[in-house]
């Protein structure tokens, strides 16, 4: 077996680190950790134990075959993020692939079906998604559980940080979604529809920064909220209470439902002032009233419900795959199921309902 310097620097950054704050704790200097990670040269077995004590991964680990990092994503509210906050963020992608990579070996996942619209506004965009998925007019019941239908890899990220929101990126043609779970069950899912605007907005990569955030946010608003539900059933609100009671049907948070409507020309200037200020004064923008419930992953509890059946727990499939539980636990929602026996390389349906 040979050392693997790219799972070291994924490793160190999963747990926040940058060289100099791990070279201090496994008891070497930044210059060393440097030419490790650059595979100019191998860590002693003493190394390994250290790097295994300091950051939580088996030493086998170290030793595994390459694993692919993103080099670049589609981050909400990229700027407010530390660097090292962005960094663990990516290395999480680094074992997703690694863990999504060794279900499809075992499973048939749904076939992936997400358009390429560039050539659309995000309104029409929307409009044109809810056609081809056959959706209509009305709310989609669980985002993660469409995404999942489409094929799109959903996973949970597990950094305690209300900034980092969400992420989508396109690898090998298949397309990925990492979720916050720390968020209110709201604004995760309209994070969800926002990394969706991204994969179905961005794939010609033309559109970046403030400007692509803006075109995802304004797809994620008409896709949860199309223009003639929220006509048809709130053609007006004057008052918070009202979007409070309204907000269920759509599953989004009251300030989502406000400023759609506003932007529907359904609510006027000076009422949509008034009521993001009761927002904010109320705390309405951290915790949200009447909260729906978090939506999780289905192909995940279907994986897990069929491996189950073969005995294999979590915990198994972390060993397998030379990771800590932890890290496979904060990628798939923390999702544990029991089940049936599956066929070999049993194909995964999702319906969403």
């Amino acid at each position: 077996m040979r050392f693997n310097p790219v799972r070291l620097g994924i490793a160190r950054k999963r747990r926040l680190l940058n060289k100099k704050g791990f070279a201090e704790l496994v008891g070497v200097t930044q210059h060393t950790v440097g030419r490790w990670e650059r595979g100019e040269v191998d860590p002693a077995l003493e190394n390994i134990q250290a790097f295994t004590r300091v950051l939580g991964f088996p030493s086998l680990y170290f030793y595994g075959g390459d694993l692919d990092e993103p080099e670049s994503a589609n981050f909400r509210s990229q700027t407010s993020m530390s660097a090292a906050v962005r960094d663990a963020s990516l290395a999480a992608g680094a074992l997703g692939f690694m863990i999504s990579d060794w279900v499809e070996e075992k499973f048939e996942l749904p076939v992936i079906f997400v358009p390429d619209l560039h050539t659309f506004e995000p309104e029409e965009a929307a409009r044109v998604l809810r056609a081809e998925w056959q959706l209509g007019e009305r709310p989609v019941s669980n985002m993660i559980h469409l995404l999942e239908s489409k094929g799109v890899r959903v996973f949970s990220l597990a950094q305690n940080t209300v900034k980092v929101n969400a992420y989508s990126l396109w690898r090998n043609s298949k397309p990925y979604v990492f979720l916050n779970t720390f968020k209110t069950a709201e604004s995760s899912r309209f994070d969800a529809a926002h990394e969706l605007g991204h994969l179905v907005l961005h794939q010609d990569g033309r559109a970046t920064g403030r400007e692509a955030e803006d075109q995802a946010n304004r797809f994620a608003s008409a896709f949860l909220m199309p223009r003639a539900d929220l006509m048809a059933v709130l053609p007006r609100a004057s008052y918070i209470g009202e979007l409070i009671e309204a907000k269920a049907r759509w599953k989004v948070s009251v300030a989502a439902l406000a400023h759609r409507m506003h932007k529907l020309g359904l609510m006027s200037d000076w009422r949509y002032r008034d009521i993001c200020i009761e927002i904010a004064n109320r705390g309405f923008n951290k915790t949200e009233p009447r909260p729906i419930l978090r939506e999780a992953s289905v192909v995940w509890q279907k994986v897990l419900k069929a491996l189950w059946a073969e005995r294999m727990t979590p915990a198994h499939i972390a060993r397998e795959l030379q990771i800590p539980e932890e890290e496979l636990n904060g990628l798939i929602f923390g999702i544990t199921a029991a089940g049936e026996r599956p066929t070999e390389r049993a194909p995964l349906s999702v319906v969403e309902d």
